[in-house]
């Protein structure tokens, strides 16, 4: 009687505990990557739609993959999947992995040395347990997901590593196929865990584009949210870094990095730095937010600035905010130096998911920006960029 009874007892726990890692994940998220739309969305006028079935679309930043659903479903939480995506007429987005973010994460500073939140995530939503505690491999099992999705869809999603690749996914797209690109990306270079062999086995893995810091110092320097502060610049092995990226052909991004850190990044001969998700500072004093003039110089190095849409970088909660800081970015880093950088389902709110995208562009219209400014802005200047940055071949 009391092996059956403890049997039983042993069902429950299990069960319960299945519930658990069933649900509790989805909860985790859905309360992390809020949205501010009204139920029934923005108003979007036919011009301002006509005109976005008419761009072409590129978007620096979303976080979908850390979540652990499947892309190729249309979700009823976060703000980004390829459904989604496809309805907004996104023609690239980048994915960023999310390898380690320290607890009691703020703007101010955060020790590298602070608990995790990204562990107990993996372990929660029973992800290979060789990323538990790899750095390097819940990057590799994220990028995995992406690669495996884009093979069970290959006509509605594709990864793009190429400058041919990018050429072929615009000229199809172009031809009136219904296909999304994605680049693969990391955020911060602390998968490295240090050793510089590891670039190229990401680099092997897809990834095109690596942020140098998240919201902590690592192994190649100074974070805008570090304990060293704005005098902690590039390591030695950042500049190692740097440099192999260059030579690879990936997309630099200084987003999170410490001001010292931009300024040696941009020191390097050559270097065309992003900043991938940000606001600024001139519209919105936020400490997430590099001073004005050192996003001039990114922009006068070449670079790009992407405008994310949360409301701690652009001080609101709505398209016409993200508007608004748009056009603080025109005037700080100029027409062809402005982007996308949504930052969708990284932890922050939103006040469209993907498939609302028409409500930004009915924005820009309403701020006063011309329709070149608007295809450059979502767009344009993005794949042109990217078809000097990437690797031939």
């Amino acid at each position: 009687m009391l092996k059956r009874l403890l049997l039983a007892l042993g069902l429950l726990v299990l069960a319960a505990l299945a519930a658990f890692l069933a649900f509790a994940p989805a909860y985790v998220e859905r309360a992390l990557n809020p949205m501010t739309m009204p139920a029934e969305g923005w108003p979007v006028s036919d011009e301002a739609q006509a005109l976005h079935d008419r761009l072409v679309i590129g978007d620096w930043h979303s976080d979908a993959l850390l979540w652990d659903r499947d892309l190729l479903e249309r979700a009823d939480r976060g703000h980004s999947d390829v459904p989604r995506l496809l309805d907004g007429n996104m023609a690239l987005q980048v994915f960023t992995t999310v390898t380690k973010s320290p607890s009691g994460q703020n703007y101010d500073q955060n020790s590298s040395e602070a608990g995790d939140n990204i562990t107990p995530l993996f372990i929660g939503q029973l992800r290979p347990p060789r990323a538990w505690f790899s750095l390097r491999e819940r990057a590799l099992v994220q990028a995995e997901a992406l690669h495996r999705a884009a093979e069970r869809a290959p006509d509605r999603l594709r990864v793009i590593r190429t400058r041919g690749d990018l050429q072929a996914l615009l000229a199809d797209r172009a031809a009136g196929q219904r296909l999304l690109g994605a680049l693969l990306g990391s955020e911060g270079g602390h998968p490295l865990e240090g050793d510089l062999a590891n670039l190229q086995v990401l680099y092997d893995a897809g990834f095109r584009l690596m942020g140098l810091t998240h919201f902590f110092d690592n192994e190649l320097g100074g974070s805008l949210h570090g304990e060293g502060g704005s005098g902690a610049g590039l390591s030695h092995f950042g500049r190692e870094v740097v440099d192999r990226m260059m030579q690879l052909g990936m997309v630099v991004d200084v987003t999170h990095a410490a001001p010292q850190m931009v300024e040696d990044v941009l020191a390097i001969p050559g270097t065309r730095p992003v900043l991938s998700h940000t606001g600024i500072t001139r519209h919105c004093s936020s400490p997430r937010n590099l001073p004005d003039d050192l996003v001039a110089r990114i922009a006068d190095a070449g670079g790009l600035i992407g405008i994310g849409y949360w409301s701690d970088v652009v001080c609101g909660d709505t398209p016409a905010d993200i508007a608004a800081a748009i056009a603080a970015a025109i005037e700080v880093a100029g027409e062809d130096h402005v982007s996308l950088g949504s930052d969708w389902d990284g932890s922050v709110d939103s006040p469209i998911d993907a498939a609302h995208l028409p409500a930004l562009t009915q924005a820009l219209l309403d701020q006063g920006l011309s329709e070149a400014q608007i295809a450059k802005v979502m767009g344009g200047n993005m794949m042109a960029y990217l078809a000097d940055i990437l690797p031939a071949e």
